[in-house]
Formats: C-alpha cells, structure tokens, sequence
C-alpha cells in the first residue's frame, strides 16, 4: 500500500517552553531527526503545521490548535488528493522508531499504545475526522481510533516523549 509518512510539528511547544521542532539533538534539530527516523518507513513524508523546505507545505485542518487530531487530518486530506492509501503518522518528538513500525501497525487502523499518535490510518478514514472534528465532543486520539476501530498495538519499543528540556536532556545523556 502506498503510505504517506506525516511529522505532526503545529503545536504550539506549550509544555516544552520553547519552539520543540526547532529544539537540538545532537546537533540536528527534533523535526529533522523525527523526518529521518520517518522515511524509512513511508513512499513520501511531510511536515503537517509549518513550512519545511523540500516538503510540500500541509496545514492543521481545519485550522490551526486542533491538537494532533488537526494535524492528522490535514495530512489524511494531503494523502487523499495526492493518491496515497494510508498516514503514517508521528509527533515531531519521534527522534527515533523501531525499523519494523509499519508492520507492527499493519492492517491499518492501528495506533501504539504506548503513543497513539504514532499510528497507521487508511486515508478512508479521513471524512470520520472531519466529521469529529465538527463535534463539540471527545477529540483526543483515543475517541478518534475507537470512532474507526483502531487496534491498540502494544510494543516492546517505547518512543521517547519530549515534553521538557529535562526531557531532551535526559534523552541527549543516553
């Protein structure tokens, strides 16, 4: 199947204190280790939230400071008019992914865990977002992939989670 990769980068860094995607790691930035770890697993990749240079520019729909959800189905509308069958998706904190993602995720919907942003979604999904998206309701993750019956995949490997610059830190000492 043709899968389109999408790094999640429109937040607003709120907890983090500063500009996450812009944050350094071993002297590359999250965005551009998140791109990387990416690729390997995907036919395309883009950056959902901000312009990248080289990637084709893809918005939060239906606007911005949706949350992950607004960042999914911006890059569920992007794989829909561009031929893609399925999002990969991960949060721009992903500096690193196992190099058997998809087929853990594999049949699409499913989501790990551990993260649920870190999931593999059928473009055909995308109309149930919007429409949950339009609703005054439950738009964390979790309401999305029970809404399109996404399996809950359990992983031995645990992405890392940047929520600080202890965080980073922390993770740079490793």
């Amino acid at each position: 199947m043709k899968t389109l990769g999408a790094v999640l980068a429109g937040g607003r860094s709120m907890r983090f204190g500063s500009d996450k995607a812009a944050a350094m790691l071993a002297g590359h930035s999250l965005l551009d280790h998140a791109i990387a770890a990416l690729h390997p697993h995907v036919d395309a990749a883009i950056v959902v939230g901000r312009v990248v240079a080289g990637l084709p520019p893809v918005a939060d729909w239906p606007a911005p400071d949706r949350g992950p959800l607004g960042g999914i189905a911006g890059a569920l509308r992007h794989a829909r008019a561009n031929g893609f069958e399925q999002l990969l998706s991960i949060s721009v904190d992903c500096v690193r992914l196992p190099p058997d993602l998809r087929a853990q995720l594999a049949p699409a919907p499913a989501f790990l865990e551990s993260q649920p942003v870190i999931g593999l979604w059928p473009v055909s999904a995308c109309d149930e977002l919007e429409t949950l998206l339009g609703e005054d309701r439950d738009r964390s993750m979790k309401a999305f992939a029970r809404r399109i019956g996404a399996r809950a995949v359990a992983a031995a490997f645990v992405p890392p989670n940047i929520n600080s610059p202890g965080d980073l830190d922390r993770l740079a000492d490793l």
